[in-house]
């Protein structure tokens, strides 16, 4: 399983951080298409996620981590497949579906941390950043790798969003 420290943040215009972000990454921007179909999962922390980016090509992923608005430490797992309709197909009939979210991501690679620009449907626009984190690196560094770069995205802390896409659209349609 790999780790990293995640952050999102409700953002008022993809292409102004954009803007900003070309200018520090080192790789980007990346336009990537992404269908997102959740299952159920026992323990609230855990999420179980089919990426699906083509009929031929998708990712499994799972990861755990705690819902809080601020900087959290995430760890995941990702397997490819070439399947992804079958998987979907089975993994809906084993588990049952909890979501779908749709998204257009524009990806920026920052030193090692991937910062992602998303206008997710039916939601609006966010900024994620996920830190990568080396083996056996304390969260904390990668806290504090978040923490700076939000502020030279100009992104505050009151614009911090607790949980998952497919939460917060949940939580809009009750």
């Amino acid at each position: 399983m790999a780790r990293n420290v995640e952050i999102k943040a409700r953002i008022d215009s993809v292409d102004r951080i954009a803007a900003i972000a070309a200018t520090l990454a080192d790789q980007g921007p990346t336009e990537i298409a992404q269908d997102d179909t959740f299952f159920r999962c026992e323990k609230s922390t855990d999420r179980l996620k089919l990426r699906t980016f083509a009929p031929d090509r998708g990712e499994l992923i799972f990861y755990r981590r705690v819902d809080s608005s601020g900087p959290k430490e995430s760890f995941y797992l990702i397997t490819p497949t070439t399947t992804p309709d079958a998987l979907r197909e089975s993994l809906t009939l084993a588990w049952g579906q909890a979501g779908r979210v749709r998204k257009q991501r524009r990806l920026f690679l920052v030193g090692r941390t991937r910062v992602h620009l998303d206008r997710v449907e039916g939601l609006g626009e966010f900024l994620e950043l996920e830190v990568v984190l080396q083996e056996g690196e304390p969260a904390d560094a990668g806290v504090a790798e978040a923490h700076a770069l939000m502020a030279r995205l100009g992104v505050a802390e009151n614009q911090l969003v607790q949980g998952a896409y497919v939460d917060l659209l949940r939580a809009q349609a009750a």
